[in-house]
């Protein structure tokens, strides 16, 4: 029962491999989402290519918007970008917290059948 318990060495680079291809695919998503957001404000508000990556950025981080829509289909872009962006973040979140929640409640596990 000891020897299942003991750490192996490749564990750590274990872990480390998969928080990177996790946060990798956690960046993806955040392009993905910022790509979406410059196309749409591009297309819907006219803005420029920087204007809209501007807005885009900043509705996605949470700041809130900088340009004044003056079209419906502007602003209705606007809200349903916000709801998405919100969705990304947690999407992004959950994803490069997972290995880390997978570790400590495997650290955990094992430090409760070492007491037992």
């Amino acid at each position: 029962m000891h020897k299942l318990l003991e750490e192996k060495p490749h564990e750590e680079t274990t872990f480390v491999r998969d928080f990177l291809s996790y946060l990798s695919l956690s960046a993806l998503c955040i392009i993905l989402g910022l790509f979406i957001g410059v196309l749409g404000y591009h297309w819907t508000a006219e803005l420029s290519w920087l204007d809209a990556t501007v807005e885009a950025s900043m509705i996605l981080s949470g700041m809130g918007p900088v340009n004044p829509l003056l079209t419906n289909g502007a602003k209705l872009f606007a809200s349903l970008y916000a709801l998405f962006s919100g969705l990304v973040f947690v999407l992004a979140m959950g994803v490069v917290l997972s290995p880390l929640i997978y570790s400590l409640m495997k650290q955990l596990r094992l430090n409760k059948c070492q007491k037992d």
